[in-house]
């Protein structure tokens, strides 16, 4: 079996989306489509793992307010880095993310704990679909994909779960990939990081000792339900997710012939 996981331990839940079964009875070729999260926590013992992925292209879903507070990925070689940031202040689950992830205090965002994390959580698949960055960011990544020269494509956000998530489900479904192996893919980031999600937890509770980790473990995870609002809101505003495909992201039939032409075996 191709090997569609990668041991990086400052990036746990990278995986390739090659392998999976898609349209005509093809398959998603191994090694040209790397999901990850940001690679500025990578180790010295991670590098030269991604030198064996040499992506050639470096897509970056975050927006410039997140990559300023992060350390900066790491590389290897000279890939061209892309940055389509998918990204609105107006929902602050992004900088929350980020503020989860680097230690840092939490208190600013006692709104949205007040909201519900699970309900922002789903506001912000909703905003996926019809955002104006994230129409304009998912739609350059699909476009860059199709072509060969990009190839392999690592794309990331900050923590490589929702932002990425997402995209990885526009690239799947494009490809032809059916609903379900796109949804186990979707939800097996809270496998591989189950480790990592309590360290940060336990680090968080000893440096916050109010704060209830009931509220954070939700931005920590993806859930079916997050995925299920984007679902939605993409039959309540196209109708069918080839509609949003052609109308939201503008995905032509004639780009999602190249995708398959380049990114199927």
């Amino acid at each position: 079996m191709a090997q569609r996981d990668w041991a990086l331990v400052g990036a746990p839940n990278a995986r390739d989306l090659g392998g999976l079964p898609a349209a005509g009875g093809r398959r998603v070729r191994v090694g040209r489509l790397i999901r990850t999260p940001a690679l500025g926590r990578l180790t010295d013992e991670d590098l030269p793992v991604l030198g064996k992925l040499a992506p050639a292209c470096v897509v970056d879903l975050r927006d410039a307010s997140e990559q300023d507070v992060a350390p900066p990925d790491r590389l290897v070689g000279d890939p061209r880095v892309v940055h389509l940031p998918v990204h609105d202040p107006a929902h602050p689950v992004f900088t929350y993310v980020s503020a989860v992830l680097l230690g840092h205090d939490l208190g600013a965002y006692d709104e949205l704990a007040a909201e519900g994390t699970p309900a922002a959580m789903a506001a912000i698949y909703r905003w996926f679909v019809t955002g104006e960055s994230a129409r304009a960011g998912f739609g350059a990544a699909v476009r860059l994909a199709a072509r060969e020269r990009n190839l392999p494509l690592l794309f990331h956000c900050s923590a490589g779960k929702d932002r990425t998530g997402w995209l990885a489900v526009v690239l799947l479904t494009a490809l032809g990939v059916d609903d379900a192996a796109i949804r186990d893919d979707y939800l097996r980031h809270n496998e591989l990081t189950v480790s990592l999600r309590e360290v940060l937890l336990d680090a968080m509770t000893r440096r916050q000792p109010d704060l209830d980790p009931a509220a954070v473990r939700p931005v920590l995870e993806v859930r079916p339900e997050y995925l299920d609002a984007a679902y939605d809101e993409v039959l309540r505003v196209h109708g069918s997710f080839g509609a949003y495909l052609r109308d939201g992201l503008g995905v032509t039939d004639e780009l999602i012939e190249d995708l398959r032409d380049t990114l199927l075996e």
